[in-house]
């Protein structure tokens, strides 16, 4: 298949002026992630909160701008492209957001949301095409004229989402799009997902805390802890190798009850993210931990199942 995203040693650091003692001090939100999608898939990228989910999404789109490292889609270094160029370029992207209220004027229509792409590539909105959208995400065109305050959150949240592929893009970054919605609501938003990708041959970087949707919803899973890639899973079903993954795993839900397991906790505090430790960021978490992790980073290698592990102790070594 053909790459349609890479990252190549994304770091991005967030200085703040005013630290203990009135000393600067500075958090890095993503550190060195390197990845590549290929056209057509659905990579997930997951992790507890604060571990630089949402700082990595917005870094592809360059809604923030990385400390370092490059970002290529469809061959194009966008890091390196002028504001001009770069909007172009968004064109072919786009993001649907975590929470359908905010993410809305409330001043505009559903009809003025939906032409609002249009009218930042400074283009005309297609005859017809307002109608098509709502049509696309299972809405109706007489909600063209209605205000966000009045839909529901599954409503606001089909129209983020027919905003977002209103230009054509090839490429969604979705962050969190379920988190806000009841779980009936959820199961709706996932199954458009999947409708409008096999229509449209979307390729979807599908962010969550929820594991258990992301082993559901995607081909591949990318695992972050506290800015980094620990391990990028080829398959839902393929078994964890970092300690931190089978934690995750072991700590998902089971809807059905034969099904279900002892929820498994993190034992340990998580680290600062102003004062990381000099080895291994889950080293004080880790069951599995040694002696070399207090002092060494581990980087992403090939483990014992044959998939990328930043560990020093994989599963099944």
């Amino acid at each position: 298949m053909t790459e349609i995203l890479r990252l190549e040693n994304l770091t991005r650091v967030f200085k703040q002026p005013n630290g203990a003692f009135g000393k600067p001090r500075q958090m890095t939100a993503v550190r060195d992630v390197s990845l590549s999608v290929k056209k057509g898939e659905v990579v997930g990228i997951v992790g507890e909160s604060g571990c630089g989910k949402s700082t990595l999404a917005r870094l592809i789109l360059r809604l923030v701008e990385p400390t370092s490292g490059r970002v290529f889609h469809d061959g194009t270094d966008i890091t390196q492209l002028s504001h001009r160029a770069l909007q172009a370029a968004r064109k072919n992207m786009s993001m649907v957001f975590q929470d359908p209220y905010s993410s809305l004027d409330p001043r505009y229509t559903v009809a003025d949301c939906l032409a609002e792409p249009y009218v930042v590539q400074g283009a005309k909105v297609p005859e017809g095409r307002i109608d098509t959208l709502l049509s696309q995400v299972g809405l109706s065109r007489a909600m063209a004229q209605s205000y966000p305050h009045q839909l529901s959150g599954g409503q606001r949240q089909r129209v983020g989402i027919a905003r977002s592929i209103a230009l054509s893009p090839n490429l969604l970054i979705l962050d969190e799009p379920t988190a806000s919605l009841d779980v009936s609501i959820q199961a709706q938003i996932v199954s458009l997902l999947k409708d409008l990708q096999d229509a449209m041959g979307l390729t979807y970087i599908f962010i969550s805390h929820d594991l258990g949707l992301v082993r559901y919803f995607c081909n591949r899973i990318v695992v972050m802890y506290l800015g980094a890639v620990v391990e990028e899973i080829p398959h839902p079903d393929c078994p964890p190798q970092h300690p931190y993954t089978a934690t995750l795993m072991a700590s998902t839900f089971a809807p059905d009850p034969k099904l279900r397991k002892e929820l498994v906790a993190l034992e340990g505090e998580i680290p600062s993210p102003f004062n990381l430790p000099r080895g291994c960021a889950f080293v004080g978490r880790c069951p599995r931990a040694s002696e070399r992790c207090k002092f060494e980073q581990p980087v992403l290698a090939f483990g014992p199942s044959g998939h990328p592990v930043a560990c020093f102790n994989p599963i099944g070594a």
